[in-house]
């Protein structure tokens, strides 16, 4: 056993039980966000986190202290995303990365935006031309220091 497959069982179980991420979230009390990046192991629950996700999805002891293991992180199977939606998220960065470089060092100077202190919201955004994806990620601002 390993943490993919615990991923994976949370999966299944999710699609067969109809289980919404949001829901789940309620229940462990962090951010919709957080909590399905953990269930998709990109992120370590804490004893207390793994028991309610493992009440949730029928996660063995053993399975829920795969949920406490420090993943390795960064789940893309390829350099490139195939997926469409995650391709997109590669596009994005490719064309507009350098903006969001100059831009983040005009007004903060030379560091980089903190993928730790980290938060990020999706939201549906009604609209007229068809329903929108909002994304908000705020990340803490760290400079690199002189020595």
């Amino acid at each position: 056993m390993n943490r993919l497959d615990v991923t994976e069982k949370i999966i299944s179980t999710k699609v067969s039980k109809g289980i919404k991420w949001s829901d789940v979230a309620d229940k462990v009390g962090l951010s919709k966000e957080w909590v399905t990046a953990a269930c998709l192991g990109q992120m370590t629950l804490d004893a207390k986190q793994a028991k309610i996700i493992g009440k949730i999805f029928g996660l063995t002891a053993e399975e829920q202290k795969w949920l406490q293991v420090v993943p390795y992180k960064g789940s893309l199977p390829t350099p490139v995303p195939t997926d469409p939606l995650i391709y997109r998220w590669y596009e994005i960065v490719s064309v507009y990365g350098t903006t969001i470089k100059e831009l983040i060092h005009e007004e903060f100077g030379d560091g980089i935006m903190s993928a730790i202190d980290f938060s990020m919201d999706i939201v549906r955004e009604p609209d007229p031309k068809g329903d929108r994806v909002n994304v908000v990620l705020s990340g803490k601002f760290l400079p690199y220091k002189q020595y």
